[in-house]
Parts: C-alpha cells; sequence; structure tokens
C-alpha cells in the first residue's frame, strides 16, 4: 500500500507528502535487526570469498567479507542518518553513502588485475569485490532476499559458469609468442606471413631491431591460431618456420 500511495502521491504532484510517506519506509531500525544485517553481509562474503580462496586469487574470503560488511554498516548508518535528521528539516539522501561505496571500491578491485605476459588475470576477482559491495547495501538496506538471492548467483557464476566457460574456450584459439634472432629478415619475415597463413593463423605485434651483432636482427611477433585443431596447426609451423637457415634463434611461449 505505501508504495501505491507513492506513485499516486507523484502523480498528483504533492512532494511533501511523498516525504512523508518515505519517512515511514525507512523506519528506525533496532539494534537488533542492524546485527542481523551484518551477519547477513558476513554470510554474502563468505559465500563469494571462500570460492575466490580456493582458487589462490588475491581477494580471499576475509577481503570479500569485509567489502560486504563496510557497505552492509554504510547503508545502516545511512538509515540512521535519514530518520534521525529528517525531525530536524533536513533532506538527507540515503543512497548517498551507498553511492559513493559503489564507486570507492572500485581501488580494492584494481589491486587484483595483473598483467601476466600477454594475459591480464584478475578481472573476475575484481568483478566479485564490486558486487559484494553492492550485495551488502543490498543486506545493510535491509533486503535480506535480494542480498542472499544475488549471493547465490554471483557464486554459481564463480564455479558453474567457470566449467562453461572453459567448454566453451576449448580448442578455439592458440596464441603463441615468438623470439627469434636471424640474418635474413626479409627472407624470415616472408616464411614467418607465408607460414601462418597455411596453418591459420594471425600475426600481431610484429617488431624487429638489429642487434649488437651485424647483420644480425631481433624479430618477436605473436601468432594466434584460430582452427578446430590449433595445437597441430601450431605444430606445423613452428617446424616449418624452424626448417629457415637464415634462423639462429627461435623461442616461443604459449599463453
Amino acid at each position: 500500500m505505501t508504495e501505491s500511495r507513492i506513485v499516486w502521491l507523484l502523480r498528483k504532484g504533492d512532494f511533501m507528502d511523498v516525504s512523508q510517506t518515505t519517512t515511514t519506509v525507512l523506519h528506525e531500525i533496532s539494534y537488533l535487526d542492524a546485527v542481523f544485517r551484518i551477519l547477513c553481509a558476513m554470510a554474502i562474503g563468505i559465500i563469494v570469498g571462500v570460492e575466490r580462496g580456493r582458487s589462490q586469487r588475491p581477494a580471499g574470503m576475509r577481503t570479500h567479507m569485509l567489502v560486504a560488511l563496510g557497505a552492509c554498516m554504510t547503508m545502516i548508518v545511512s538509515n540512521f542518518l535519514f530518520v534521525d535528521f529528517r525531525p530536524l528539516g533536513a533532506t538527507p539522501d540515503p543512497a548517498r553513502l551507498g553511492a559513493q561505496v559503489v564507486s570507492g571500491v572500485g581501488f580494492l578491485g584494481a589491486g587484483t588485475i595483473m598483467r601476466e605476459g600477454l594475459s591480464i588475470k584478475g578481472l573476475t576477482t575484481a568483478a566479485s569485490i564490486w558486487a559484494v559491495a553492492c550485495l551488502g547495501l543490498a543486506a545493510g538496506a535491509g533486503y535480506y532476499v535480494i542480498a542472499l538471492t544475488g549471493a547465490g548467483a554471483v557464486y554459481a557464476t564463480l564455479t558453474v559458469f567457470e566449467s562453461v566457460q572453459r567448454k566453451m574456450n576449448v580448442s578455439r584459439h592458440t596464441t603463441l609468442a615468438l623470439d627469434m634472432e636471424c640474418t635474413d629478415l626479409s627472407g624470415v619475415m616472408h616464411d614467418l606471413n607465408r607460414f601462418a597463413l597455411q596453418e591459420n593463423a594471425t600475426l600481431s605485434h610484429v617488431q624487429f631491431d638489429e642487434t649488437e651483432q651485424r647483420s644480425v636482427y631481433h624479430l618477436t611477433a605473436v601468432a594466434v591460431f584460430h582452427s578446430a585443431h590449433p595445437q597441430a596447426d601450431q605444430a606445423f609451423f613452428l617446424e616449418k618456420l624452424g626448417g629457415n637457415a637464415n634462423l639462429r634463434k627461435l623461442e616461443t611461449t604459449q599463453y
């Protein structure tokens, strides 16, 4: 009845009555209710954090618990501020502190993102920290069903859908970083492009320079193999490229 009354008042244009009705929605919570909300936030942090900890991620159970607890207590304080200052004629925004949590938690997520070679790791953990902060806000606002259901959805995303994504990415492509030294740059470049075309590979990040040894060139490139059998194509590619007599060194790193 309260929500329908707010909608009716908005249509009517009586914003003063809307403020009074909103005050009844954000009622003063008891300390027992606040404790229950905090426990709910702790449970959310445990549900998501345990999975991240098992995966040996930088942010584990305690980090996720602290994020959820901080967000929850922020919303509880926002509720108290709204109820306490409303009788004094002030118009506090109960969502303002929560909005700062959503934007401010980004510094934690940024700390979990690391670059290793051509791969970037930690994006999923950063997203889970941000999601836990939002779930903590929901718990602090008293939306227990939304908070716990959301925690279950996040946990399912991190566990069940990890295997689904792994199956989807199987045999899709492989990435190979090449580090070479040669005496005939144009000849090696010609073979590199020709063999890549034959073995369904695309080349990128091709760079070369002359080494301290005269007429010896250092060449690097990245080859991505796109086919139903990328490992076989990669083996044939390396076998053909290694047959070039002008190639003095060929080192590879697979990602």
